[in-house]
């Protein structure tokens, strides 16, 4: 069975439930887990630069004797790494990005069996349909849970954007009419997380 954990991004913003969500990724793990940290949603020349800045904030996190192994995703290696590691974690970023990396692979044979931790345009990648905030608009994901997702509900996201301020209503009334509108809509404030098992 693989256990998804869907995160709202924004999770520097609440340091305590950063902490429930990365104890929550290792329950059951033992003292050794192995992380896979994906940044396929951000451009190519940060991923060294913010894997360790990542990997230092998920280690203090842990508690006693919890020291987590980890390694760096590339595309030419990804199958294998996923299949060295326990939990897959997936960043934000840009939505277009990050589908365009993942689209290469069969998600459904990577993921089997592992943890799958996500946050915002990770999150959306999940999802069936989504609502975007960089993009303002709705979106198809890939369809791995039968969800429809708006990460950062209700924060100051883009408040510093021309276009004004995110009215999250809106996104959410749009999300609702979009696509199949029979499945939930989870619009988690940041930092929030939920958890799935499929």
């Amino acid at each position: 069975m693989t256990k998804y954990v869907l995160n709202s991004g924004g999770v520097k913003n609440e340091p305590k439930l950063k902490r429930q969500f990365h104890w929550e990724l290792i329950k059951g793990l033992g003292n050794t887990p192995k992380f896979l940290l994906c940044n396929f949603a951000q451009g190519r020349e940060y991923w060294e630069v913010k894997f360790q800045g990542y990997s230092d904030g998920i280690t203090d996190d842990m508690p006693n004797g919890v020291n987590p192994d980890y390694m760096l995703a590339m595309p030419d290696k990804f199958a294998e790494q996923c299949s060295q590691s326990d939990i897959i974690y997936f960043h934000g970023g840009d939505d277009h990005l990050l589908k365009y990396w993942m689209g290469k692979f069969n998600m459904a044979e990577l993921f089997k069996n592992k943890i799958v931790a996500t946050n915002s345009a990770s999150s959306d990648m999940l999802a069936m349909h989504y609502w975007t905030c960089d993009w303002r608009q709705c979106g198809d994901g890939f369809g791995v849970l039968p969800i429809k997702f708006i990460p950062h509900f209700q924060s100051s996201w883009g408040t510093d954007d021309p276009r004004g301020p995110i009215d999250w209503e809106k996104a959410k009334r749009d999300l609702s009419e979009y696509g199949d509108k029979s499945l939930p809509i989870y619009a988690l404030k940041e930092g929030e997380f939920e958890v799935f098992e499929k």
